[in-house]
């Protein structure tokens, strides 16, 4: 497993500085975890469900849509939602090396001492981060 800091830094070495990298690192990043975990769920799931359906005579449309999905849903948005808030986390990272976004903001504050905009901005990832625990939190507890 390659950390998204380590992918950020080459997608800036390819495309140069600015979003565009860290956009790529973070989406190659999780596009290879959440693969990974998301064939993992499809592995073990319950086979009694498939069975039962199939039973009644269903397609294998039909199996998928009452067997399969209802025990994968669940997991699915788990995941999803847990890469969204390792992504926001990340972002500010990924800024810091040239990724672009609010880390790189971040990082020019700094640069020229300007202490009341870094200090805005440490406030807005701040409120950024509490208001996607809310709604993960609300999203989870409607769906999982």
């Amino acid at each position: 497993s390659i950390e998204s800091l380590i992918i950020a830094i080459v997608f800036v070495v390819i495309v140069g500085l600015g979003p565009f990298a860290g956009m790529l690192a973070l989406a190659l990043h999780s596009i290879a975890a959440l693969g990974k975990l998301y064939s993992e769920v499809i592995e073990g799931i319950d086979p009694g469900p498939i069975e039962a359906v199939r039973a009644t005579g269903a397609n294998w449309l039909q199996v998928v849509r009452y067997a399969v999905i209802p025990q994968i849903i669940p997991p699915f948005t788990a995941f999803t939602i847990y890469r969204w808030d390792i992504n926001v986390r990340s972002a500010t990272v990924i800024g810091l090396v040239g990724g672009g976004g609010i880390g790189f903001l971040l990082i020019e504050l700094i640069r020229v001492n300007n202490m009341r905009g870094v200090s805005a901005v440490f406030i807005a990832i701040a409120v950024i981060v509490i208001a996607l625990d809310y709604v993960s939190a609300k999203v989870r507890e409607r769906l999982v």
